[in-house]
């Protein structure tokens, strides 16, 4: 995982973007300055230490990309390529391919990536994975396209003004994250997932989409033991291609069933302990699964480790995650997110993660709900909010293709929205900004394939989401304890608030940012009725991204002195 910047046909350098985002490449920073474009990469080792700098060039074409190619080695076997190549970059073999096969080579790609390729051929392509995972955002300005792996390349760099587009803002506030490819700072874009666009001239020319999911029905198949097999064999080979590192990896573990499968494919397949981190929570009421967590981590011999996240941690974390996510995102659990990456470093350098495991294999409560007929009680799985225009926006960008079951449409449009505008994003910028990098290998194209065309009765079937990695899941490692009802992820954040919610109050409501979208009195009532998390989110938020305040002056001007 890096960072990367570009400036494409443009007349200045892209030294100013990537000096901003040193915290992705704490290995060192490379600049190069080509006919029509300045590329720049700041570098986090991970695979070929020694040899995989980037710009890398190679068959003539040149590449800078943030991510990781999983299937490199299976490509330069396919293709006859070890005699060529001459490093071991797992970018490497895609500039080889795409001498052979221009932009058909992307489709090839197996892993989590966004990049700039200039082909030998003069074509200039930006290209991102089809999940999501890895960020890119578009900014075009004076006949030039420039890109960077973070917006705040383009705002610290003086390239763009700190204005945030009420939109945007509406639906942070309405769902926790924002939608779409537009951004929050007006002019910049994020690139789609799965997109493919050509720069030409300065114009971005789209080459369609790479999906993220089988756009087809569930299939009808009704042998579970035969599924079971097949999903252990297409776990294990994700997690096998995800474990691709010359760094030492371990793994993030909660006591759910998506992480739990994770460290029981890890354990399987190396020799030593596996390395997993758990964060638990000191508060009254908070939901702890340590005990949990370490039930597994003994039955798997883990090398287990636990942190706790205490009210302390809030207030010195929230300004942290709030400088972090400058595309931002509301979601609490970006809090415990941020404290693993702190304990983790130093020790790891990739952690494998179970997101994506809910949204492909539906384990979901709102899933069962779609899966109702209507006259029992079923629903539409779209988010309610007071904000018409931001549903409508939401509904938009959920749309599923026509001929999927209810089950499928729920799913699809998880995919399509928060999947890579919360949980992605919150895990891309938690690990970075502490020099990880994160891997999920439940969003595999070929997991993806197997899990979203299940019929929906392994997925869902009675109170259970998940039903067929909960089954499988009960065989390879009992101590999961797959059938304990689901829990929701939650943070005591209202806890935490609570004794200063009317100091908070007061202070952001005399805020710019929260005046734009909320009156003084509706901000009051917010933060004293217990729902005030988004609100101060943004108005932190606001402060280090709009006013350019620093991460800690950022907090006492929101909340006051601790």
């Amino acid at each position: 995982m890096c960072g990367i910047a570009g400036v494409l046909h443009g007349s200045v350098s892209a030294r100013a973007l990537i000096d901003t985002l040193q915290h992705r490449g704490p290995n060192g920073i490379r600049v190069e300055d080509l006919p029509g474009a300045s590329l720049a990469h700041a570098r986090l080792s991970i695979i070929d230490l020694e040899g995989g700098w980037q710009p890398l060039h190679a068959a003539g074409s040149t590449v800078i990309g943030n991510g990781e190619v999983y299937n490199y080695l299976e490509l330069a076997d396919q293709f006859g390529l070890k005699d060529v190549l001459t490093t071991g970059s797992d970018f490497e073999p895609l500039l080889h391919l795409y001498g052979k096969e221009g932009p058909a080579a992307f489709d090839r790609l197996r892993g989590m990536y966004a990049f700039c390729l200039i082909g030998a051929d003069g074509r200039t392509w930006l290209v991102r994975d089809p999940f999501g995972i890895k960020p890119l955002y578009i900014l075009q300005k004076d006949g030039a396209v420039l890109f960077a792996s973070e917006p705040r390349a383009f705002l610290e760099s003086g390239l763009v003004e700190a204005r945030a587009s009420e939109d945007a803002v509406q639906e942070l506030l309405a769902f926790n994250y924002t939608l779409g490819e537009g951004l929050i700072f007006e002019g910049v874009q994020r690139l789609a997932p799965g997109a493919i666009v050509e720069v030409v001239d300065g114009r971005l020319i789209p080459h369609g989409r790479r999906p993220a999911l089988p756009a087809q029905p569930p299939r009808r198949e009704t042998d579970g033991s035969a599924l079971v097999k097949r999903l252990d064999a297409v776990l294990e080979d994700s997690i096998k291609v995800h474990q691709r590192s010359d760094v030492p990896y371990g793994l993030f573990l909660s006591g759910g069933v998506d992480s739990a499968s994770v460290a029981t494919l890890m354990s399987r397949l190396n020799e030593r302990p596996v390395t997993a981190f758990t964060c638990g929570f000191d508060a009254p009421g908070a939901r702890d699964e340590r005990a949990k967590a370490e039930r597994v981590a003994l039955a798997l011999n883990l090398d287990w480790r636990e942190t706790l996240f205490t009210e302390a941690d809030f207030w010195e974390i929230l300004p942290k995650v709030a400088w972090a996510m400058d595309d931002p995102t509301a979601d609490y659990a970006a809090l415990p997110t941020y404290k693993l990456a702190q304990a983790a470093r130093g020790t790891l350098t990739v952690v494998l993660t179970g997101e994506g495991g809910d949204e492909l294999f539906g384990g979901y409560g709102r899933y069962r709900r779609a899966l109702r007929p209507r006259w029992l009680g079923g629903r539409s799985t779209a988010p309610r909010a007071d904000n018409a225009g931001a549903v409508d926006r939401w509904n938009a960008q959920a749309k599923a293709p026509k001929g999927l079951s209810r089950l499928q449409q729920a799913q699809w449009a998880d995919v399509a929205t928060w999947l890579p505008n919360d949980l992605l994003l919150k895990l891309d910028r938690c690990l970075m900004a502490n020099g990880l990098e994160g891997r999920t290998p439940f969003l595999d194209p070929a997991v993806a394939d197997f899990a979203f065309t299940l019929p929906d009765q392994f997925k869902v079937r009675g109170r259970y989401g998940k039903w067929l990695v909960r089954t499988w899941l009960e065989g390879v490692c009992p101590a999961a304890d797959p059938w304990a009802r689901k829990q929701g992820f939650t943070v005591p954040v209202a806890t935490w608030i609570a004794p200063k919610a009317h100091e908070i109050a007061e202070r952001i409501s005399r805020l710019e940012a929260v005046k734009a979208v909320r009156t003084p009195e509706a901000a009051r009532a917010s933060l004293t009725a217990g729902e005030g998390w988004p609100l101060l989110f943004l108005a932190v938020w606001s402060q280090i991204h709009l006013e350019g305040a620093s991460p800690s002056e950022a907090l006492e001007t929101c909340v006051g002195r601790l």
